[in-house]
């Protein structure tokens, strides 16, 4: 009888070490309403590697987690499920073109997109197609005299683009936008369309969700509120413009909904929140000319969110949009922030992730890619700032995309950290996915 309690006992300490240890993180910023919190105890302390995973393209996508699976796209065109304690594959699903969205997982279902114009729902399981949804609109974001490059007069597509929409499951419904310009909602069993809502430009933007409402912005310059039940429009705010060069205008940062609020950033240098119900302007923080790409995280009052060319994470007060302090850093920014516990996680294209105490809003531990080992030195200035002059060697458009590429040979890191028990979670252009400890 003792043994078996004793038997029962462990079974019940280990069924609940597995709940305190590893959580679920089933779709980008963790949430529906894109908290990007998460419920765990993280890594205050760096302590190892876990695993690594290696990929044949950049690791743009996010990953989720759920099930003791890591499932992650690639820019090789795949995405990939991983045991979550070993780093092992457990199957791969391919497709045409960069799986550059990060996945939701739902009621034994794997939704992302991909570039080939196929939105996709896979079993969690097994990897095996259940559904796929065309939608042969899928483009990058393009416009004449894109960034100043030359020739003016001709239509480039944005090198910066380089996220697809995030689908959130909800209610029964996975919702995403679409470089067609469209934000879809689907009946996620099946795939049939539910309602479909136009705007102006390309969606690339993940869909926010909170009280019925579906938040997202467009490239057309607008911030949209719909209805998630029918896709009717409940409002829209608009944002700034550049008709010339089309630098300062889209939006690309993933809206979070808190307290009322949704707070999101936009290329025209702006960080913005809004009353969630009207659409009215609470606040409004510029950044003096530097693209805002990260998606926001809002916790004890405060919001944080960093900056592309100037490279600053922002901390604000969040009702009133004062500013409360500003941490500096040298590459630019597109992972968004995420915070487990006392600490805030941050990603630069530098290739180095930073866990920052949140009490002393100084770096706990900083972690570096192996691409960033290899080649950040040769692509730095010795003040640690981006050399541009050695990636980009003209004003001519064939000559960015050629240099991003360059930059992204440190191993930048545009995938947002995810926590799940006590690992961060981080993918690499150098192809790695990471499991820190």
């Amino acid at each position: 009888m003792k043994v078996q309690r004793l038997l029962c006992l462990s079974c019940l300490i280990l069924l609940f070490g597995a709940c305190v240890f590893s959580q679920d993180t089933a779709m980008f910023r963790n949430n529906a309403a894109h908290s990007g919190t998460y419920d765990a105890a993280g890594a205050p302390k760096f302590n190892a590697v876990k695993w690594t995973f290696h990929t044949h393209g950049e690791v743009v996508s996010s990953p989720a987690i759920a099930g003791g699976a890591v499932y992650v796209g690639s820019n090789d065109g795949i995405l990939y499920a991983i045991d979550e304690q070993t780093g092992a594959a457990k199957w791969k699903f391919p497709t045409e073109a960069r799986v550059s969205s990060s996945p939701a997982v739902d009621h034994g279902l794997v939704y992302f997109g991909s570039y080939d114009g196929n939105f996709y729902a896979v079993d969690a399981g097994t990897g095996k197609l259940r559904w796929k949804f065309a939608n042969p609109g899928e483009r990058r974001y393009a416009a004449t005299h894109l960034h100043g490059s030359l020739p003016a007069g001709e239509t480039m597509p944005d090198p910066f683009d380089v996220y697809l929409s995030s689908p959130v499951v909800f209610g029964g419904r996975v919702y995403f936008g679409s470089g067609d310009g469209s934000v879809y909602s689907l009946d996620a069993a099946t795939g049939a369309l539910k309602w479909k809502f136009k705007t102006g430009d390309v969606v690339h933007a993940s869909p926010a969700i909170a009280d019925g409402k579906l938040y997202i912005g467009s490239w057309d310059s607008y911030f949209y509120a719909l209805d998630a039940a029918t896709g009717k429009e409940l409002w829209k705010f608009k944002t700034g413009e550049d008709p010339d060069i089309h630098n300062q205008v889209g939006i690309q940062s993933s809206a979070t909904v808190a307290g009322g609020l949704v707070y999101f950033g936009c290329r025209d240098s702006n960080f913005y929140a809004l009353d969630g119900a009207t659409g009215q302007k609470r606040w409004v923080f510029n950044n003096k000319g530097s693209w805002v790409i990260t998606s926001p995280v809002v916790q004890a009052g405060k919001v944080y969110f960093a900056t592309s060319d100037t490279a600053t994470l922002h901390i604000l007060d969040a009702q009133t949009g004062a500013p409360i302090d500003a941490l500096k850093f040298h590459w630019p920014i597109f992972a968004s922030p995420s915070i487990a516990g006392a600490t805030l996680y941050l990603a630069g294209q530098d290739g180095k992730l930073v866990a920052i105490d949140l009490a002393t809003r100084k770096p706990a531990w900083v972690f570096q890619t192996e691409g960033s080992r290899q080649n950040l030195d040769a692509l730095s200035k010795s003040d640690g700032n981006p050399n541009y002059e050695v990636a980009f060697q003209s004003n001519f458009y064939d000559d960015l995309p050629v240099g991003v590429s360059k930059l992204h040979t440190v191993g930048t890191i545009l995938s947002s950290p995810v926590i799940s028990g006590s690992v961060v979670y981080i993918g690499s252009a150098d192809g790695n996915l990471y499991a820190l400890e």
